[in-house]
Formats: structure tokens, sequence, C-alpha cells
């Protein structure tokens, strides 16, 4: 009886493989439909689209949401300037700094380290509400129209630097640390050269969701800013995506009643997720790593 039920378990195998290969495969194709009625709604026309719905190719080709979008296309370059330029240089520092922050507070010898990591937590309990927060920022600081706000803004995440704290105690062994002390190494150097390179799958996980809030944030522009020069992606297409709401709010009095409205939602989203779409794939590698790592120990 036990020797029939080794090759029973060998012959499931199969059968497990090509069934969890397809429940994969369907969850992809729910979670990708939606995005092929966003392509097609946005290369359909508006009339077609409030007539007959969206379907999962255009019925009514139209390139009018795109023409509406592109109307004044150095806008459109310039906010995805400043999209680029803070979400690398905000994606960066964090990083770094959110590392730095949870190295400090995972070093054994650091006094009050638990209760420097409390005061970090609490913060993501209550926080100080939305007024101190503009009138620090502006008043006090004064970044108002600055990349400066735009950067600093949405750049420190409490929750990330609790998951990079865990990383980096289960990922550098203590004795490796202990063992650059005593060659001379200072806490820089081993920071730098030791800790930043072992905790690169972390790193690629935290780092696409950063990037992610630097790309969609939009909140931070419309309190801060009011240069064109510091207009980001987000907050421009919302902006043109107001201007719309109000023409169709205001019909009788505007000239320009045909305003894609619908196709211009669909439309908007794609030219704001398809640069993220295109990097993700570069960086998926590392993203898989960091999010398994530490599952299986040995």
């Amino acid at each position: 009886m036990s020797g029939n039920a080794v090759p029973n378990k060998l012959n499931s195998a199969p059968v497990f493989t090509f069934i969890s290969y397809a429940v994969v495969c369907i969850i992809a194709i729910v979670c990708l439909l939606p995005f092929v009625v966003l392509i097609s709604g946005s290369f359909s026309s508006e009339s077609s689209v409030l007539a007959d719905g969206y379907w999962f190719w255009p019925r009514a080709f139209s390139l009018e949401a795109f023409r509406y979008i592109f109307r004044y296309p150095g806008d459109l370059l310039s906010g995805y300037r400043v999209s680029i330029l803070i979400t690398v240089i905000g994606t960066t520092v964090s990083l770094f700094i959110s590392t730095m922050a949870a190295y400090v507070l995972g070093r054994k010898e650091l006094k009050y380290r638990n209760v420097l990591a409390f005061f970090l937590f609490f913060t993501t309990l209550f926080n100080g509400g939305l007024a101190p927060y503009y009138i620090w920022l502006s008043r006090n600081l004064h970044l108002t129209n600055t990349y400066s706000v735009l950067i600093l803004g949405p750049m420190f995440n409490v929750l990330y630097v609790l998951i990079l704290r865990s990383f980096i105690r289960s990922s550098v062994p203590e004795p490796l640390i202990e063992s650059a002390k005593i060659d001379g190494a200072g806490d820089m150097r081993i920071f730098l050269q030791m800790v930043l390179p072992l905790t690169k799958p972390a790193l690629a996980s935290i780092g696409v969701f950063t990037a992610l809030a630097y790309w969609n944030d939009w909140w931070t522009a419309m309190m801060f800013t009011t240069k064109d020069q510091y207009i980001p992606l987000q907050y421009m297409l919302y902006k043109m995506l107001s201007s719309i709401n109000l023409s169709s709010a205001m019909a009788q009095f505007v000239t320009n009643q045909n305003a894609p409205k619908e196709t211009f939602k669909l439309a908007m989203t794609l030219i704001a997720t398809g640069p993220m779409v295109l990097v993700f794939p570069f960086v998926q590698k590392y993203f898989v790593s960091g999010m398994t790592i530490g599952a299986v120990k040995g």
C-alpha cells in the first residue's frame, strides 16, 4: 500500500501544476480586462460611449479625447518633466533616508530605539491635521511654489521604515557588522557598502510603491503650487478634467459643448499610467524577490 502511495503523489503533481497555472491565468485575465476596456474606451467616440457603453474594442474609433488632451503639448510635456523629476529624485531620497533611519533604529547599541520607533509608529495612528501641516510647510518652511515641497511632502512613510528595519535585521548578519567595525569601518561606510547592497530586494519593492505615490500625487501640488512650471502631470490632468466638468455643467453658457467627458477620463488614465506600466517590467524581478525574501529561513 505504501509503495502505491508515492506514485499517486507523483502523478498528481502535473495535475496540480496545471490547475495552478490555469487559476493564475484566469486571475491575470480578470485583472487585464479592465485595462483593455480602458484602452478601448479612450479610442472611442464620446457619442458611442454614451449610447452603447464601454466594450472590449472601439465601436466608433475616435481620437477626440487625445486631441483635447494634446491641445497644449507644451503644458503636457512640462507636466511630464515635473512628474519624472520629482518621482526620480523623491524616490531616491526617500529610499536613502528611510533605509538610514531603519538601520539606526535596528542597532542594539542605540539608546531609546524602541521609544523612537514608538514615536514614529504613533504618527501612523494620529496626526496633527491638515491646517498645521499646511502652515508648517508654507509659512514656516516657505516651500510654496518650489520643487522641494513636491519632493519633501510625500517623502516619508513610517510603515516603510518599519518594514526596512525588520528586513535589515533578518538579512544583514550582526557578526558581519561587528567584524567590519573591528576592521575599522565606521557606521556610514558599513551602511553604504554593506547594508544598502544587501537590502536591494527590499529597496526595489518599496521603491515601486514610493515611485507610484510620487507619480500619482496631485494633492500636494494643488495645496502648495500656483505656478505652471511646478505643476506635475496628475494635477494638470485633474485641472483639465475639472474644466470639462465645468463646461458640461454650464453648457448653455459656453461655446464648446462637445468636449469629451467620459472618454477623456479614460484617455487621461491611460496617459498617466502608461510610463509606470512601461517601467514596472524592468523592476519586476527585484520586486518579486523583495516580496518573497524572508519567507524561508536557513
